[in-house]
């Protein structure tokens, strides 16, 4: 992905105000999960179950995944960019946007616990 292409979903999402805070006003138990360490973003923009996870909570995170397939589609559709681009760009927003104590998968794939840094993303962010 070029980084115009990348400058052009951030600015489609900025514009459309996606974020994660979005989706834990929505579901308490998704906060909870994400305040304990349970579930994560990921680079790809979708959230993961950290570990083995119950299935109430693969239920919760695969709900939440779908949600955010289908505003990736639709901004997507809207500013002339992939889902794939849209949904890489949300992740590395998403990824950003975590707090010191909460989980997200750097990439290489490992779950790595925020501290009061900045994340490792992935160098094609801007």
């Amino acid at each position: 992905m070029t980084k115009m292409a990348l400058l052009m979903v951030a600015g489609a999402l900025a514009l459309t105000g996606f974020s994660a805070t979005a989706f834990a006003q929505r579901d308490p138990a998704y906060a909870a999960a994400r305040a304990a360490g349970k579930v994560g973003e990921q680079p790809d923009g979708y959230l993961g179950v950290v570990g083995a996870g119950t299935p109430d909570l693969r239920a919760l995170v695969n709900s939440i995944n779908i949600q955010r397939k289908a505003a990736y589609t639709q901004k997507a559709q809207a500013s002339g960019a992939t889902v794939e681009q849209m949904a890489f760009t949300s992740g590395c927003n998403l990824i950003l946007q975590t707090s010191a104590g909460e989980k997200y998968r750097t990439p290489g794939g490992a779950w790595e616990t925020r501290g009061s840094g900045a994340p490792q993303r992935d160098s094609r962010c801007i």
